[in-house]
């Protein structure tokens, strides 16, 4: 039993590995994902390097124009004239905004600021000016209470907070959300994309052997449980070996990607325009020409220059090695092998139950829907509160655990319910193989009749 399980397992296995495709895609997809990755890079790069110019017409009176502080994403230029003149030399130039500050404006309630731009406004610079102003309007409050711009300087505070993961044991390591959330939406796509592409591919050659009869010569000499088996594990490797080639290939090509962008990157620690929007910030308001005022303002230039630096993207990797790895690795094969057997099963009861692929859809969309909804759930809720009663329930069902517990895995998991979620999967995998087990046996070789739910039920109690 154990030889003719293996053997359906090999063949499987080395049919669809010896394939000309699988060569093409295994080779295919890291290239695809490091020239993706580069072209983004490149992107965002090319954006970044670019501060966008917003034309500010001040007509009330309080020279607020000068005091509106220019970032490396955001430069302030006052512009003379009248709001109509303003108008028609933003219409010719390729700025990115107006912004107008009308005659009377009061600070501690400013009403009617108008913002004019090309189109419709993105809710990003909206937002962007919508900040400038605020803080503007902010410090000349403080200024007006009769603070002074050496004591702003003071108050003012920007926390670089370092975040620490502190272990059971009393360890602490080095934590970085975004590296976290990063990892668990690749590993949640993994197995989402391998359940599904496999999965399929399972239920399509059990179709495609049955269609064409040769399933009845199969089955002379091999029992139908291992002729499921063996297709499922063979499916199963081959999975397995184009993820480990497609890691190792992508892993090299996307750090040689990083060195290439890390090594062009280069930081802009300067603003053409903002040494104007300090100069008639200093002529204006004497009090906001400070010298303090100025470093302080150099300051931030740098930092924000730096934030935006593509190569300091890469830093975040330096904070995978702060996470659970071998706790990833573990929990990551095991329900990467545990969710496939368990939906797999399913995908080759279905194969064997119908005569057309065009009938498959009826039976397939309840055996999705759980892994779906898992994905979109572990996605939108689960990454923003790992341990919250959603994440946990959703771990412990074994049609939603594979994808959920994966998506918890870098945040650490209690290894209770790691070990209790395990076991459900187990427990579940064993469950669905017996079901998949008596549909298959019998529709297998069952030709010409119209399948229903009522006619599968049936079909799991047969005896023999």
């Amino acid at each position: 039993m154990t030889s003719k399980f293996l053997l359906v397992a090999q063949r499987e296995y080395l049919t669809r590995v010896r394939k000309k495709a699988f060569l093409v895609l295994t080779l295919a997809v890291p290239l695809l994902i490091a020239a993706f990755g580069f072209f983004m890079v490149k992107i965002i790069s090319s954006d970044d390097d670019k501060a966008d110019v917003i034309d500010v017409r001040d007509d009330s009176g309080q020279h607020l124009a000068g005091r509106l502080v220019s970032t490396p994403q955001l430069t302030f230029r006052v512009v003379p004239g009248s709001l109509a003149t303003a108008k028609t030399s933003f219409q010719k130039a390729e700025h990115a905004g107006l912004l107008y500050l009308p005659t009377g404006l009061d600070v501690a309630k400013p009403a009617g600021v108008q913002f004019f731009g090309k189109g419709n406004i993105s809710l990003k610079k909206q937002q962007a000016v919508e900040t400038a102003l605020n803080k503007t309007f902010s410090e000349i409050k403080m200024q007006q209470s009769g603070l002074s711009q050496q004591q702003l300087d003071r108050l003012r505070s920007e926390v670089d907070l370092q975040t620490i993961s502190l272990g059971d044991d009393g360890k602490e390591a080095d934590s970085n959300a975004l590296a976290t959330s990063g990892v668990s939406y690749a590993l949640a796509l993994l197995i989402y994309f391998f359940i599904f592409v496999y999965g399929v591919q399972i239920m399509r050659g059990v179709g495609e052997e049955k269609s064409s009869r040769i399933m009845e010569v199969m089955l002379s000499s091999v029992k139908p449980f291992d002729l499921m088996m063996g297709k499922i594990f063979g499916i199963a490797a081959v999975g397995l070996t184009q993820f480990l080639l497609w890691g190792l290939l992508s892993f090299g090509a996307t750090s040689l990607i990083g060195n290439l962008t890390g090594n062009e990157a280069k930081p802009t620690t300067t603003s053409t325009a903002a040494p104007s929007a300090a100069a008639v910030s200093t002529a204006a308001d004497p009090v906001a020409g400070t010298a303090s005022a100025g470093e302080k303002f150099d300051q931030q230039l740098e930092n924000q220059s730096n934030q935006v630096n593509p190569a300091n993207r890469f830093k975040f990797l330096d904070a995978l090695a702060g996470l659970p790895i071998g706790q990833i690795l573990f929990g990551f094969l095991v329900y990467f092998l545990g969710g496939y057997l368990l939906y797999g099963a399913l995908f080759g009861a279905v194969g064997a139950a119908v005569d057309d692929q065009t009938d498959t859809q009826q039976f397939m969309f309840p055996i999705t829907m759980p892994l779906i909804l898992s994905y979109i759930v572990s996605i939108s809720v689960i990454l923003r509160n790992p341990d919250g009663p959603v994440a946990f329930w959703m771990s412990m069902i074994p049609f939603t655990s594979p994808i959920a517990m994966v998506v918890r895995l870098p945040f650490g998991v209690p290894a209770w319910q790691l070990a209790l979620s395990i076991t459900l999967l187990i427990l579940g995998f064993v469950g669905t193989v017996w079901v998949a087990a008596r549909i298959y046996r019998v529709g297998v070789l069952m030709y010409g009749k119209k399948v229903t739910y009522k006619e599968l039920g049936k079909w799991m109690f047969y005896k023999g």
